[in-house]
């Protein structure tokens, strides 16, 4: 059995459309995000507001992405992984709408680091070389 870190992101990509893909064929518009650790994306989803209220009641749309628009949103999503650049871990957001029958996507990329690996990576040499730099 494979884990999921000997995975490449675009498979692991490929796997979260996969499994959002019946949540978004009921949905028009919302936010795919992906939390990445370690280049493993953990958690993942979608925010989005499916439902309209009107006069006390809430009505679905019942309009979603169509097996073409979900299959040209998971493409970009898959492409926009070579704008990745050193980072291994963040999130990764694609706000998408369906405008005029066409998907539209716009990708968020988030790098997280963490300081306590930069004090382990880089560790403090003197205390004349910190005063340089605070002073």
């Amino acid at each position: 059995m494979l884990k999921t870190e000997q995975l490449s992101l675009a498979r692991q990509m490929d796997l979260v459309f996969k499994e959002l893909q019946e949540e978004l064929s009921g949905l028009s518009s919302g936010t795919v995000f992906v939390q990445i650790r370690n280049n493993v994306i953990g958690k993942f989803g979608i925010r989005h507001n499916p439902l309209s209220g009107r006069s006390g009641t809430f009505t679905d749309k019942g309009e979603g992405l169509t097996a073409g628009q979900l299959s040209s949103f998971r493409l970009m999503a898959l492409e926009s992984l070579n704008f990745k650049r050193r980072w291994t871990h963040g999130e990764i957001s694609y706000e998408f709408a369906v405008r005029q029958g066409i998907v539209m996507v716009d990708a968020v990329m988030e790098s997280n680091y963490n300081m306590a690996n930069l004090m382990i990576r880089y560790p403090r040499n003197t205390q004349a070389e910190t005063d340089h730099y605070c002073g």
